[in-house]
Order: structure tokens, then C-alpha cells, then sequence
């Protein structure tokens, strides 16, 4: 028997909410009639997709985790079939939901989330921020379709379609003996305390640039915000590295910094989208992806 996208729809409730009972109100239909559809699909796919905790709801299994991000490819493309069954091929609708790393979403995101509010008025866009291993497991697990990241930690089922490329600079309290320079040599940095963005990924990224120039840096703070990095440099005279540089040249808390590239050659890091690469993207994120391409064409 070959299962439908209403069964379909009742697994990805049941899923997201990791109960049957929430997953029915979601839906608005009887807890019955979700743990049929569940069942079939079981039986459909002759794979457990649930493992059922007694009194303490569901959690996916191996098989169900896989098919979560299937499922919900396939019911995306579906809203893309019937908008157009309904005339409004042209009017791009719908939910939309984007990863981004979370050091630039508040450097991108809201002008292009406006600029897309403007082209395309009946997409609604669902944001979700995360450290770029959040980012990865998001686009594995179906949380979103496409997101805006770095080229770090990519493995071969991630698509990468390269915006720009971002060069590594360091960040000074304006009254550092170092920020009068042009630009900065790591080497002569790390004669300072270092404060460390310390996200998974980004921490032993940062790290590793300065041991591969066999350097020893003395680690003074770490912290997973970058606004916290920003104002603990602010207020001494430590550095940090970072990609990710905002127009503002001032802490939360008022005080002046510098942003200085580094002198070393390095391997230039790539901005991009990445999405799923054994899933087709929907109409709506080829509209999100054209724009992001425009905008960043006329950055340059």
C-alpha cells in the first residue's frame, strides 16, 4: 500500500512535537487516526520509526530521522505543486525556513529577509540560528532547507554554493599599541592575551590557523558571543580573530574598536549557502538563493 502526504503530515507532527496526543491537536484530528498513519508507514517501510518511552512520549529512530528530512522535502515540494494548481505559481508562498550561523545573521539576514518581504510578500521566512555544527545537523534533520554559513566542517552530502569570499581580520581596543597599523601579523598578536569565539567548530577553526603558523596562543577568555568578545577586547589589550565584522566599530557598552586584516596568507574562507544535497530545493528557496547571489554581486 503506498502512503500518502496526509500520513506524511501526521509523522512530521508527531516528530516535531515528540507526542501523538500534541501531534493530533496540531493537526487537528483524533489520536487514532496519527497513530494509524505512523503504523502504516512502520509497516510501509518495515522500519520502526518511532521508539515509544512510557509516559514520556516518542523519540525518532535512526530510519525515522532519515525519513523526517524526506518527509519534509517532499511536503514542501507539494506546497510548491498546489499553490500553482491554484494560480499563484507567480506569487511565490509559503513557509520558508533558514539556518544561519549565528555570528552573521544579524549581519545579513534582516536586509535580505526585507528585500525578500518586498519581492515575494506571501513567503513567510522562518529563521533559525545556530553554531555552524547546528547548522550542519539542521539541514541533515529537515529543521530548515537552505542555510547561510562558512565552508566549515562541510561533508560530501552538503551542497555549498559559494556567495563570497571573507577575509580573516583581528579586533583591537582602539588604544592598542597595535592598532595603528595597516594590518597585523598573527605572529605579533599573540604577544597579547587572546579572547576565543568559542563555538563548536569555530573555536578549533580560530585555534588551528594559529598553530598551523606554529604559534602558541595564551587563551585569556573564551566565549560562545560575539558581542562578548567584542567588549571584553574593548576593555583591554587582548585581541581576537574573526570573519564575521559588523559596520559598527563600538561595543554594546560604548567603547571604540579597530578591525585590522591579517598580514598572513591564508586559505580565504567562503561564505555560501549550503543545503541537503540528495534534496531538490523548493521554488521558495531558488527565490532566496537568486537573491542572495544578487546581493552579494553588487557587494562587490
Amino acid at each position: 500500500m503506498p502512503f500518502t502526504l496526509k500520513q506524511l503530515r501526521y509523522f512530521v507532527a508527531t516528530a516535531e512535537t515528540g507526542s501523538v496526543t500534541l501531534a493530533a491537536q496540531r493537526v487537528n484530528i483524533s489520536q487514532p487516526s496519527v497513530s494509524a498513519a505512523i503504523a502504516e508507514l512502520e509497516a510501509r517501510f518495515g522500519a520502526d520509526l518511532f521508539v515509544r518511552h512510557h509516559a514520556q512520549g516518542l523519540s525518532l529512530t535512526p530510519a525515522g530521522r532519515e525519513l523526517l528530512t524526506d518527509a519534509k522535502s517532499l511536503l514542501d515540494h507539494a506546497d510548491d505543486v498546489r499553490m500553482g494548481a491554484m494560480g499563484l505559481g507567480q506569487d511565490l508562498a509559503g513557509d520558508l525556513h533558514i539556518g544561519c550561523f549565528q555570528t552573521v545573521a544579524p549581519l545579513i539576514l534582516p536586509r535580505l529577509m526585507g528585500i525578500l518581504a518586498g519581492e515575494h510578500p506571501e513567503i513567510s521566512v522562518k529563521l533559525h540560528e545556530h553554531n555552524v555544527q547546528g547548522v550542519l545537523d539542521g539541514l541533515r534533520t529537515g529543521e530548515f532547507e537552505c542555510a547561510l554559513t562558512y565552508d566549515l566542517g562541510l561533508d560530501d552530502d552538503i551542497e555549498f554554493d559559494t556567495l563570497t569570499e571573507v577575509p580573516l581580520h583581528c579586533i583591537l581596543a582602539k588604544g592598542h599599541p597595535l592598532a595603528k597599523q595597516k594590518a597585523v601579523a598573527i605572529a605579533d598578536l599573540v604577544a597579547y592575551p587572546m579572547v576565543l569565539l568559542a563555538l563548536p567548530h569555530s573555536r578549533d577553526y580560530f585555534l588551528s590557523i594559529i598553530y598551523g603558523l606554529g604559534l602558541q596562543p595564551r587563551v585569556a577568555h573564551e566565549t560562545p558571543s560575539f558581542e562578548m568578545v567584542r567588549g571584553l577586547i574593548a576593555h583591554s589589550d587582548a585581541f581576537s580573530i574573526m570573519h564575521s565584522r559588523p559596520l559598527s566599530e563600538w561595543s554594546l557598552d560604548g567603547r571604540r574598536l579597530v578591525f585590522l586584516p591579517v598580514k598572513e596568507k591564508l586559505r580565504p574562507t567562503r561564505l555560501g549557502l549550503a543545503r541537503l544535497r540528495k534534496l531538490r530545493p523548493t521554488k521558495r528557496a531558488q527565490a532566496f538563493a537568486a537573491l542572495c547571489h544578487r546581493h552579494f554581486a553588487g557587494a562587490k
